[in-house]
Order: structure tokens, then C-alpha cells, then sequence
């Protein structure tokens, strides 16, 4: 389909639907909470995924020191590390993507 037919189509739909001719899909969705991880979670997923801590930190964009401090429990992770500890404790092949052979 052509741009311009698609836009066409589009505003067709958009009259029909304020004229109450048509209904308008909706989808709703539901994000899972971000999890929290203790010391030991941390370093399990490190481990799982089979890098040091260096090389993991490097992944998550944080500093070395910062992943030390997680698995001594001596800070917590925030926001989107959270978010990416989660993620990769879920789908481990996902942080291979980013892992560059030399």
C-alpha cells in the first residue's frame, strides 16, 4: 500500500470512528514491576552469564566498583540497572549482543 493510501485509509477510519460508526481497537497492557535484587541475586546473575565483574559493569554501564558495592550489599541497584538485572536474569543470551570477540 501506497503512503498516501495509508493515510487515506487512516483518516477514513479516524471520520468513521468520530462519527461513531466504527469502534476503535484498544489493547491493554500491563508492565511487570521492576524487581528488586539482593547481594547474592546479583552475583548469581553475574555468575550465570559467566563474566567478571568488570566486564559485567561494563554491560550495565556502570563502574566495577559499583557492581562490587551491589554484591557486598553495600548499595542496591536503582531504576533501569533494576530494569536490565531483570532482564538479563530472564534471557542471559540477550547481554552476548553486546560482548565484542577481540
Amino acid at each position: 500500500m501506497s503512503v498516501y493510501k495509508s493515510i487515506m485509509q487512516g483518516l477514513d477510519e479516524a471520520v468513521k470512528y468520530q462519527e461513531g460508526k466504527i469502534d476503535a481497537r484498544k489493547t491493554k497492557i500491563a508492565v511487570k514491576p521492576v524487581e528488586s535484587f539482593s547481594s547474592e541475586d546479583i552475583k548469581q546473575i553475574r555468575k550465570r552469564v559467566g563474566l567478571s565483574q568488570v566486564i559485567f559493569a561494563s554491560s550495565l554501564g556502570v563502574s566495577k566498583k559499583t557492581v562490587e558495592a551491589w554484591e557486598r550489599g553495600r548499595n542496591t541497584p536503582e531504576g533501569p540497572s533494576r530494569r536490565l538485572l531483570q532482564l538479563i536474569r530472564d534471557n542471559p543470551e540477550v547481554i552476548e549482543q553486546y560482548m565484542i570477540k577481540a
